[in-house]
């Protein structure tokens, strides 16, 4: 049987592959990617202030005839024919997105009107959208107003089978009045709300003055209007920078208010008098984008943890406007100071980023100053503006066609009813004999025979006169940018009215005032002051006992505290819970560590590696309290110190600070505090030899190896300390109990530094130590 080969028609899929470098094919289409990101995802254009995500949600709730005027539908709905029909995303972005459009405390003028749970400042989420309804805006309705009148293109869907706007016509500055969000791949924007009579103050100044100058823009408009009110803080300099460059940075803060306190003065500070003096605190409006919720959990976590004593209690007395209500610890409690410890320690004041970064007309992501943006902003409203007349203008010819037909059929009235009784192709013969295009000969055949009247004839001329005066205006119009200015002007005016100063939605909420000077107090202030003994075991545990524990009483002179098998004591000392910790180790790092920060002595304690970021290798030499303008004597085993100041040691993070640098295997081994009426120092060594030279001889760093204090042939450094010639070198003497030696006659190891010294006087300690 004879076979034959069938040709393979079907193409070979290894034939699509392409050979390219694995980096230049990756960078090209994470680029795709990342253009895709910023232009149809994270960036607003500044023509309408939306993200494509938004369009479409108002888009559609337009389709669904959603207006104020109808009722409202359930959010499913609309999620659905969104992600349905326009925006091929997950439903939950798409009902968040639409969730907050309708947030009064998100959005300064709500695009979006809801019906049930859309969530709360408290940090609440939405219901579900099967729950929730929803319907536009007025606001929303003049974003959108004009979409009918070709003022925009339309573009097709993602799937082809519908079309949507490229953007939303209408006059209403969204992009800064109600602001916008966003991280996209290697930028982001971060524009907060603004006051739309002061937008539009400042855009009619920029249309009558062009070359108007930023601090005259900055005149009108005073800055960032949110959603929360609240009070930016900062310098009209500082703010006027941020809109001239298009990124900077405002401080927020909450706003106290007592609305039933009976001084003006009492109620601007926020403060109710209780009666003996006691007062209280109420804060009527907190920062944008901050949950009332988590404010009241932080405020409370520090009164738990004793962080701010001054305050007692919080209490949230909220109903549809913000009460949080403040009890301070007594009547003695400074308000301002409070106030202030509330500003640093919690969200009560926090920052917002300006970053105007947009996408342009030609959809290309720029940052943008005030003039710009607003010069670009009235550049695409003067384009809508021509778009729209140009549309007039056809529709106006198309009618005016029709109307001309219209009164040619009324002049000839009887011939034409005659054509079309007696003629089989009657608008042929009217077309020839009255010289009408298809469309009037079309349209005349439409007609109702009620229309057949003499009032009716009235009307068409009346009709054709007003279409072209219509038409020249619109035509002289077109021709003068001047007058295409001045009605832009006069479209904004009439905005402006609906959105006025004295109107409830466009009275300003953020007050804009450079605050007073800081109420300067410190941390420790906010500290209970209760005295502690410091304990810290040869393993590293530390504990803080309550009280000062009567060290003396033990034989160690370490107090009577119980220690892990195989641990033992090794500092012990008297604080207070105000005090700050230095503790050393022999690499030469100080660590700092807060008397109120250690752990109880009911147990073991903590161990303190768990809390400072002390080498695993390196042993503590030394635990002492910090003094304010205090000194210590550092001294390494290689012979080698200095004197530092205390305030230079102290460490701000965990892994601490390094002070003391060593070389080969030198160890950091003494730490004294020096006494201020101190004037020598004694230093002996391994070889059991002692010099004795002045305190002036010994530098005083912020970090290094020092100077050499003594040298050895063998052996190195056992201990240094400072003392006062006058008085005597003492040390301790062996056996139980506290006694010490002086040794008066000292001027007899008075040599400079840096000498080899000699044997110590009789008595001195076998162990080469002076403590």
């Amino acid at each position: 049987m004879a076979t034959t080969d069938i040709e393979n028609t079907e193409p070979d899929p290894f034939d699509a592959i392409v050979d390219a470098p694995f980096d230049s094919a990756l960078s090209e289409r994470y680029l795709v990617y990342a253009l895709s990101t910023i232009t149809a995802r994270s960036l607003p254009d500044l023509r309408d202030g939306l993200k494509p995500v938004h369009r479409r949600l108002l888009w559609t709730m337009r389709q669904l005839k959603l207006d104020p005027s109808n009722t409202f539908k359930k959010s499913a709905r609309v999620v659905g024919e969104v992600i349905g029909k326009y925006h091929p995303h997950g439903d939950t972005a798409a009902y968040d997105a639409m969730v907050r459009l309708a947030q009064d405390f998100s959005l300064r003028y709500p695009l979006v009107e809801g019906q049930g749970n859309f969530g709360n400042i408290d940090g609440d989420n939405a219901a579900a959208y099967r729950y929730t309804e929803a319907r536009l805006t007025r606001t929303a309705m003049l974003l959108m107003q004009g979409l009918d009148e070709g003022t925009v293109d339309f573009i097709p869907t993602y799937n082809g089978e519908e079309e949507e706007p490229e953007l939303m016509p209408g006059l209403f500055p969204n992009l800064l009045a109600n602001g916008a969000s966003g991280i996209a791949v290697g930028m982001a924007t971060n524009i907060p709300s603004h006051n739309v009579a002061e937008i539009i103050d400042a855009t009619l100044e920029l249309i009558d003055n062009p070359h108007v100058e930023h601090p005259r823009l900055m005149e009108l408009f005073h800055g960032p209007d949110l959603p929360t009110g609240g009070l930016i803080v900062d310098s009209p300099e500082i703010i006027s920078k941020a809109y001239e460059t298009g990124r900077g940075s405002f401080r927020i803060r909450g706003r106290f208010h007592a609305v039933e306190a009976e001084k003006a003065e009492d109620r601007e500070a926020g403060i109710e008098r209780l009666g003996g003096g006691q007062y209280q605190l109420v804060i009527s409006e907190i920062p944008y984008q901050v949950q009332k919720g988590k404010l009241i959990e932080q405020i409370a976590q520090l009164i738990a943890d004793k962080k701010l004593p001054i305050l007692e209690d919080i209490r949230d007395e909220s109903d549809e406007k913000i009460r949080l209500v403040l009890v301070p610890k007594n009547r003695n409690v400074d308000p301002e100071l409070l106030k202030e410890s509330l500003y640093k320690l919690t969200d009560l004041e926090t920052r917002f980023g300006l970053n105007l970064n947009v996408l342009d007309a030609s959809r290309t992501p720029m940052v943008m100053g005030l003039k710009e943006l607003l010069g670009n902003w009235v550049t695409s409203q003067i384009d809508i503006l021509q778009r729209r007349s140009r549309h007039r203008l056809e529709k106006i010819a198309a009618r005016l066609e029709l109307v001309e037909g219209y009164l040619v059929a009324f002049l000839n009235l009887d011939r034409v009813i005659e054509i079309i009784r007696y003629e089989d192709e009657p608008k042929a013969v009217m077309i020839k004999e009255f010289s009408l295009t298809d469309r009037q000969a079309e349209a005349i055949l439409n007609m109702r025979l009620r229309s057949l009247r003499k009032l009716e004839e009235m009307q068409l001329r009346g009709e054709r006169d007003d279409l072209l005066k219509e038409r020249e205006e619109l035509e002289t119009l077109l021709g003068s940018p001047a007058r295409q200015r001045t009605r832009l002007k006069r479209d904004l005016k009439s905005l402006r009215k609906e959105y006025a100063e004295d109107t409830a939605i466009g009275r300003r909420r953020t007050t804009i005032a450079e605050a007073a000077p800081t109420v300067e107090f410190s941390m420790d202030a906010m500290i209970e002051k209760e005295p502690i003994t410091v304990v810290l075991s040869q393993k590293g545990w530390i504990r803080g006992a309550k009280g000062h524990v009567d060290l003396a009483a033990s034989e160690d002179g370490m107090g009577d505290f119980k220690y892990k098998e195989g641990d033992g004591p090794a500092f012990a000392l008297h604080a207070q819970t105000t005090d700050k910790l230095l503790i050393a180790a022999d690499n030469g790092r100080f660590f700092t560590l807060g008397g109120d920060k250690l752990p109880g002595a009911r147990g073991f304690g903590e161990p303190i590696r768990n809390t400072l970021d002390i080498d695993s290798a390196s042993q503590i030499i030394g635990v002492i309290v910090y003094r304010p303008k205090g000194q210590l004597l550092l001294a390494a085993s290689n012979g080698k110190g200095f004197a530092a100041e205390m305030d230079e040691m102290l460490a701000e993070t965990k892994k601490g600070r390094q002070v003391v640098n060593l070389k080969g295997d030198a160890k950091f081994q003494v730490l004294r505090e020096i006494d201020k009426d101190h004037d020598h120092i004694a230093v002996v060594g391994d070889n059991r030899k002692l010099v004795v030279f002045s305190l002036e001889e010994l530098p005083v760093l912020g970090r290094g190896q020092g100077v050499m204090l003594q040298r050895y042939r063998d052996g190195g450094l056992s201990d240094a300390t400072t003392f006062k010639l006058e008085e005597g070198l003492s040390w301790a003497m062996g056996g139980k109990g506290d006694r010490t030696r002086t040794e008066n006659e000292i001027w007899q190891w008075k040599v400079a530094r840096g000498a080899a010294g000699r044997m110590p006087p009789q008595g001195f300690p076998r162990d080469n130590r002076f403590t």
